[in-house]
């Protein structure tokens, strides 16, 4: 009797007839041997119905207009039907075959290792298995063909993943529910195509409200004491902790001259030697937020990338959200640390807790090199950039040197005042540096011994407060991870954090879902990633007030809600059905509130010849464009514009050029000479272009007094 092995793509598909029997048979959608037939999906064979399917009377042939009336839609049953794809029909009418032989006694799910991998293979089976059949599951943490016969050897029951697939179900469900009905529900009201969703609608929001933070924000100035003087011929910085604003410059003053009035000297000098740890293995996401930042690399392109190196089997699985290894794999790790050993590589291994342990992994352990080492020959450039930043990061877990250096602090006292502290390094020893330089931030500290004096001379320095940062691919992938954290810089503090939000279940999306989701919002052109950094587009903006207005944009809090229920039946604290049931409220809620409010009409960008741009539009971005009245923004929701007939340029008897135009729009303000006043009398004017309101409005200012 024979095993079918159903892979979820065709390269995994040939990674495992490479492990099992080089020289098995190939056929038309399958492999065979004498103990095996391998065969393969394309992904997803099955797509769960539209609602229209659900209805008695539907027919394939007509063409049917999204009605309000029948919203919210929930099936009693979901059910799915194969995808419309003349190749997808004719692949699972081989695995339908294939599964139902005679000679046939057990079957394999070999779904790519996550959730949705379990459930492909399952719907698959569901439609296709007619006879009763052992499962089994072949679960691969790499596509080496080490890895694929080992676990072949030690292979689950299917039922033992059930939890996995049950968490993936109610995730598919859960996600066709709130896409469903919210997106068409708000594009009747919008009368335009809104993609709402449990996570796209948090994600762009997320964007929308640092954009308005950044819009919206005022600069402040405020005041400090800096002294930047000469001590032993090298700079000596002290800059005052305290901040001071206008309103209270004068008690800065008096502050000034009284430390002015001060003694600086060197209270105290440490010096201590400290070993610097590295950062933790990859997870998917901490990955593409180093590639973002070192290559700027979108999420979606990384992500194809790493995929690409693990279908080749020279990484382990990608969408990993652990930073750790699993401690059965010990011997593993011994393996592939023995053979980059033997390509000079200066590692040996570790066997400690921050590196292997279970209790930080939930399915996957982090992401790391393979048995496979590939030749430069075998990878794409932007492959090898990517391994090579997953082996250096690996090589300084393992590395065999620690990194040390000696840290050297002044302690710097101004008598009755402030002390202030200075800190400098010295390397001791590179360690794992060698294969990840550490950013440095060290200053050079001058020579000085404990009561030497330093010289002093504060002076009041001018700041700023600054507006919030838009989120470049690091940070955001950080906000996602854990979207209640307010510090979002990478570092070691919040790995915690993100482990807990993973766990609990309120990241926003997950690291397999999170690419796609955030590709969907660029492609519906709701965001745009430019230079490594996510900006807000004018469909995005539109997106999120017109389903603020509808009060059925999904909160990160209420988002986090539900992934937390999907925790729960992942761990059989609660069924498929009772998260469904949450889910089924809270849209119905959503509806039903929003059913007496009204929403903007979507904005059309005009296209328009180049010839006939002007200049970019100071309000919206968008383009000022030259029309047969005069000139305005080709954004149908903006509302700027300065037409040839307008009132304050008639009664100045002054025409409208494209000249005067341009400096309005780019400069703000245009010199107007030899105008005429009430008097008969000449004067000059500037007028200041106010961009601020709905429309343009303006200022005169008069800069010659004379001419008043």
């Amino acid at each position: 009797m024979k095993k079918v092995i159903i892979a979820e793509k065709p390269s995994l598909a040939k990674n495992i007839v490479l492990a099992i029997n080089p020289q098995m048979k190939r056929n038309d959608g399958y492999f065979e041997d004498e103990n095996y037939l391998v065969t393969y999906a394309f992904g997803h064979l099955f797509s769960l119905y539209d609602i229209e399917k659900y209805f008695p009377d539907y027919s394939p042939n007509e063409k049917y207009v999204w009605k309000e009336d029948i919203l919210p839609f929930f099936p009693e049953e979901f059910k799915f039907g194969l995808i419309n794809d003349e190749g997808v029909i004719k692949q699972f009418k081989i695995i339908r075959q294939l599964v139902n032989r005679d000679d046939v006694d057990s079957l394999i799910n070999a779904g790519d290792s996550d959730r949705e991998g379990e459930i492909i293979i399952r719907i698959i089976l569901k439609y296709a298995l007619k006879n009763e059949r052992k499962i089994y599951r072949l679960w691969m943490p790499d596509q080496t063909s080490q890895t694929i016969k080992k676990e072949l050897e030690g292979l689950k029951k299917d039922s033992f993943y059930d939890s996995l697939a049950n968490e993936g179900f109610a995730r598919t469900y859960m996600d066709w529910c709130y896409g469903i009905n919210l997106t068409r529900y708000a594009s009747i009201k919008a009368k335009t195509l809104l993609r709402v969703g449990r996570v796209i609608s948090p994600i762009v929001k997320a964007i929308y409200d640092r954009e308005m933070a950044i819009t919206n924000f005022t600069p402040k100035k405020y005041f400090i004491l800096s002294s930047k003087e000469k001590t032993n011929g090298e700079i000596v910085e002290l800059n005052s902790k305290y901040e001071f604003f206008e309103e209270n410059i004068d008690k800065l003053k008096e502050k000034q001259v009284f430390y002015n009035s001060q003694k600086a000297f060197v209270k105290n000098i440490t010096s201590e030697e400290k070993t610097i740890s590295v950062g933790k293995l990859f997870s998917l996401s901490k990955l593409q937020g180093e590639l973002g930042k070192k290559y700027k690399m979108s999420l979606d392109y990384s992500l194809q990338v790493v995929q690409n190196l693990y279908e080749k089997g020279y990484v382990s699985y990608p969408r990993t959200p652990a930073q750790h290894l699993a401690e059965n794999e010990k011997g593993k790790f011994k393996e592939i640390i023995r053979l980059f050993q033997d390509k000079g590589a200066n590692i040996v291994f570790k066997n400690t807790k921050q590196i292997f342990d279970d209790s930080k992994i939930e399915s996957h352990s982090a992401l790391t090199p393979t048995y496979k080492i590939p030749k430069k020959s075998d990878l794409s450039a932007d492959e090898q950039k990517v391994y090579k930043v997953i082996c250096d990061r690996f090589f300084a877990v393992f590395a065999k040197e620690e990194y040390k250096i000696s840290r050297t602090t002044l302690l710097i006292s101004l008598e009755n005042a402030e002390e202030f502290k200075l800190s400098g390094d010295v390397v001791l020893n590179k360690g794992w540096t060698i294969f990840e330089e550490k950013e440095k931030k060290e200053k050079n500290l001058p020579p000085l011994k404990v009561n030497d004096t330093v010289n002093i001379n504060f002076q009041i320095e001018e700041k700023e407060t600054k507006p919030p940062k838009r989120y470049s691919v690091e940070t955001f992938n950080n906000f996602l991870k854990n979207p209640f954290k307010d510090n979002l810089r990478d570092n070691e503090n919040n790995d915690e954090e993100e482990l807990n939000a993973m766990f609990l279940g309120i990241e926003l999306g997950t690291e397999a879902t999170r690419s796609g989701i955030i590709k969907n919002a660029i492609n519906s052109k709701y965001i745009s990633l430019k230079d490594n950094v996510y900006h807000l587009e004018n469909n995005g903006k539109y997106y999120v007030e017109t389903l603020s207005s509808l009060k059925m944009i999904l909160s990160k809090e209420k988002t986090a809600e539900l992934g937390k229920s999907l925790k729960k039946v992942y761990r059989n604290q609660m069924n498929i059905n009772e998260a469904l049931d949450i889910t089924k409220n809270e849209i119905t809620s959503l509806i039903e509130q929003a059913k007496d409010l009204q929403c903007q009409s979507l904005p059309r960008i005009f296209t328009v010849d180049k010839s006939k741009v002007l200049c970019k539009c100071p309000k919206c971005g968008n383009s000022i464009i030259i029309s047969e009245k005069g000139f305005r923004c080709n954004n149908s929701a903006c509302k700027m514009s300065l037409y040839y007939d307008n009132k304050l340029f008639a009664s100045l008897k002054r025409k409208i050029t494209k000249t005067i135009a341009k400096e309005i729009f780019t400069k703000g303000e245009v010199e107007l000479k030899d105008l005429i006043s009430k008097n008969g009398n000449k004067y000059n004017t500037v007028l200041k272009a106010d961009f601020s309101q709905e429309y343009l409005s303006f200022k005169f200012t008069f800069p010659d007094s004379n001419n008043k």
